[in-house]
């Protein structure tokens, strides 16, 4: 059987929108959904309200006030809309008439999400970084002015205003170098170290520098190695920062005269790569953590608790840089905790073939 002209007509059109990225739709007069691309089925699930008016497929009144007007003789039109979709996600949707004969419109909307999120988290690690940093200049220029005034001549509040200068200053340079790891490491985060090292030997420097603070702490650090090969690919200087991250936060939240247990071990499978590899797990017997905190616990500036982080000398930014450099070993980092149970770090690392 011969195709008629106006079935060819509406397959080239259909070719011609499946070549977009973008999903894309057509209406007629009518406002009756006619044709649409791939893209477009994905978010509308499928192709079943085609013929059929096209608030049946996308309930946004400003977007089918924008059609209609273009079907009346308008302009072009363009907006931003948001989609209660399975997950919301916002587009940038446009609408113009098509040429030729028949009165059309052509529907596209680009998927904005991503870069909105971007902003988004640009604008509150600003206004993170903001605030951190004015806690401690505003304290030292208090304590500036008072030395400079009243406690000019008091040896003690002298003494006692510098150490605690001191400890902001301290904090602000400790931001400041995690500010400048985090950066750099989501810079490099694409490329994978090409490095080779003992995870086991770097563990046991690890926790050979840290047991100090752990005896200062009346908490053990125990080091338990299995048997095997442990030798991964990687950076030196910032494995060692993710473990002495890991094993410095058991030690600030574990329990006094309880155990900071680091346990290196192989597996069969790596939690969502499914490759063989090595284990390297961080428990404390601390508090716990509660689930609901769990899926934010790597985000920039989070903390549970923010008074008592700051009094411990936290930044906010360990686990985030923790969670990046993992993310540039090609590794996972699993996190477990209950409330009252204590928490486990566990860092997932390809092992490189005996």
């Amino acid at each position: 059987m011969a195709t008629s002209p106006e079935n060819e007509a509406l397959q080239l059109l259909r070719s011609f929108l499946d070549a977009l990225p973008d999903p894309a739709l057509v209406v007629d007069r009518s406002r009756h959904l006619t044709a649409l691309n791939r893209a477009a089925e994905e978010i509308l699930s499928g192709p079943a309200a085609l013929n059929r008016d096209l608030a049946l497929s996308i309930r946004h009144p400003e977007v089918l006030g924008a059609v209609s007007s273009v079907l009346a003789g308008g302009p072009p039109q363009a907006l931003t809309a948001s989609f209660p979709l399975p997950v919301q996600r916002e587009f940038e949707v446009h609408a113009a008439s098509l040429p030729g004969g028949e009165i059309t419109a052509l529907l596209t909307l680009h998927d904005i999400s991503a870069a909105r999120a971007t902003d988004r988290m640009r604008t509150d690690f600003v206004a993170n970084v903001s605030h951190e940093l004015r806690s401690p200049l505003s304290a030292l220029l208090g304590f500036i002015e008072t030395l400079q005034g009243a406690a000019a001549d008091d040896v003690e509040a002298r003494k006692k205003f510098l150490l605690t200068m001191e400890g902001e200053a301290k904090r602000m340079a400790r931001l400041i170098d995690d500010l400048l790891s985090l950066s750099k490491v989501e810079a490099e985060e694409h490329v994978r170290p090409g490095g080779e090292l003992e995870l086991d030997k770097l563990l046991e420097s690890v926790v050979s520098t840290l047991r100090p603070r752990g005896d200062e702490a009346g908490l053990r650090i125990e080091l338990k190695v299995g048997d095997g090969n442990f030798t991964v690919k990687g950076d030196r200087d910032e494995l060692e920062e993710v473990f002495h991250n890991l094993v410095d936060n058991g030690i600030k939240y574990g329990r006094g005269g309880e155990a900071v247990i680091v346990d290196l071990s192989h597996v069969d499978r790596i939690p969502d790569v499914g490759t063989p590899g090595i284990r390297a797990s961080v428990r404390d017997h601390g508090e716990g953590i509660g689930s609901d905190h769990l899926p934010r616990l790597t985000e920039r500036f989070y903390r549970i608790d923010k008074g008592r982080s700051r009094d411990l000398g936290g930044t906010g930014l360990g686990l985030a840089i923790v969670k990046h450099i993992v993310n540039r070993h090609r590794g996972r980092l699993v996190i477990e905790s209950r409330a009252g149970e204590g928490s486990t770090f566990h860092v997932y690392l390809p092992q490189i073939p005996d």
